[in-house]
Order: structure tokens, then sequence, then C-alpha cells
């Protein structure tokens, strides 16, 4: 059933796009397209780990992954890194179960991870929301060492996460379809809350079915930047950490491009 607040156009938008993205597309013509979309989006496809023409659609494109060291870890064992590329749109801390985005609207940590006892450990915390544009690379890794010990898959609408859109309407990151990813590390817990968008129907755990809460052969033990998860189309990553374990990169602020592997918090 479509969430209350999804229009029946968007819905029906989100599972054209879905499903154009997934068409095969002839071997000579797969090189001009994809240039041709990475030229209209700003993407860089010379980073492809394969030659263009292996990718048989659009959407198996779109979900890359990037020749090796494309995306190296900042060597400060102490760094946070970000979990993807993207946009900054806000970071700041955990205060009275909110958190406020730079230009959005408040939303209660407890209604985004869809569970209190998560939200009650996080107060004191801080907060990073990082937007994927279709430019960006959509693979998601782990952020620091820790297990991931639980996925709780939400249900919810697919509206717009682009900021100028999360900043004049209430709640978008809180009521999208998402999947809360729980990692439990030496110095607290670490959450991964993936939200979905207007035309993400697919988001994908690594070794997780969708609707499972742990991998198939229970939680699974991940070192810094393993690849955790993947968006198939532009969306938003919210990281919350634990009070105490870490603070936010000196000069990070809502607009700061990031990239995955970059630091953008130190722990404490």
């Amino acid at each position: 059933m479509p969430h209350p607040a999804e229009t029946p156009l968007a819905q029906r938008l989100s599972h054209f796009v879905g499903w154009l993205a997934d068409r095969r597309v002839p071997g000579p013509l797969r090189a001009p397209l994809y240039r041709a979309f990475a030229w209209w989006t700003g993407a860089n496809s010379a980073e492809a780990e394969l030659p263009l023409a292996h990718y048989p659609s659009l959407g198996a494109f779109f979900v890359r992954r990037l020749r090796a060291g494309a995306r190296p870890l900042d060597p400060d064992p102490r760094a946070i890194v970000s979990p993807c590329d993207g946009r900054i749109q806000a970071v700041g801390p955990v205060s009275g179960g909110m958190i406020l985005p730079a230009k959005g609207r408040a939303y209660a940590v407890e209604e985004l991870l869809a569970g209190a006892a998560d939200a009650r450990g996080l107060e004191g915390g801080w907060a990073w929301t990082i937007y994927l544009s279709p430019r960006d690379y959509h693979r998601v890794h782990a952020p620091l060492a820790g297990t991931l010990d639980l996925v709780r898959w939400v249900a919810g609408t697919r509206r717009s996460v682009a900021p100028r859109v999360v900043a004049r309407r209430d709640r978008v990151l809180a009521t999208n379809e998402r999947a809360v990813l729980h990692l439990a590390t030496s110095r607290g817990a670490a959450i991964l809350v993936l939200v979905g968008a207007l035309n993400v129907g697919r988001l994908r755990v690594v070794g997780v079915e969708p609707g499972a809460a742990l991998p198939a052969g229970g939680p699974r033990p991940l070192v810094r930047g393993e690849e955790l998860a993947r968006f198939e189309m532009g969306s938003t990553v919210v990281l919350l950490l634990s009070p105490g374990m870490a603070a936010p990169a000196p000069g990070l602020a809502a607009g700061t491009p990031v990239r995955l592997g970059a630091a953008i918090g130190r722990r404490v």
C-alpha cells in the first residue's frame, strides 16, 4: 500500500524509472549512453571499475564500483570517514531527542530510527546528514570498524530528499522508506540510516536479504571502509554516533562536498 503522503503519480514515476533503469542496453550503445548520463549529472565515468560496455543497463552503471585507489581512506586510524560520496546537508548534536537539519525542520531521532531504545542511547551524540545526488558514487561503506548486528527496514514514502525540498517540507527523512543499520563498536553504537527517495525503491545491504534483520551468517564484522550497502538512485545517509565517540572534523558545515574515505570526524 502506498503511504498516505505519497501521490499515485510519484509512485508510478518511481516504478517507471526503476523499470527503465533495468532495461538491457545494446552493447554498441552502452558507452555513449553512459558517457551522456555522466555528462548530464556531472559523474566521472573514468572512475568506473569496468569498461563502460561491461555494464548491461543504466541501473548497473549507476551502482558501479570504482577502480582501485579511487577513494583512499584517511590514514589517521582515529578518523571517522565519510560512508559515501555526497554533500553535507547538516552536522550537529542530537539534543532533546531531535536532529536539526541546517535548512530544514527538526525531527525526532526515535521516529527516524523507528526504535526508542536506540534513540535514547544517542542523546548527546552527533549526527551527520549526507545527500547523494545522481552524480555521486552510490555505494555506502563502513565509517569505522564495528559489527553489523541489526538491520531494521522501515516502510515509508518516496519523496525527494534534495536539500531544497527537505528545507520546505516536514520530516522527509523520518518518513521516507529507509533501512537502519546498527553497528556495534568498542566505543558505542554507530547507526547509519539509508533513506530512500523519489525514484529510489531499492536499498540493498550486502549479505542481508531485504526485510531480514541480520546477514545470513549472523552478525558481520566490518573493517573501516568496507562496503555495506548501495542505493539504486540518489538519496541520503544519516550517520549517528553515541555520545563520547567522536566529534565532527573542523570546518565541516552544510554544503561541504565530501568523498568516501575522507575524514568527517575524529574519535575523542
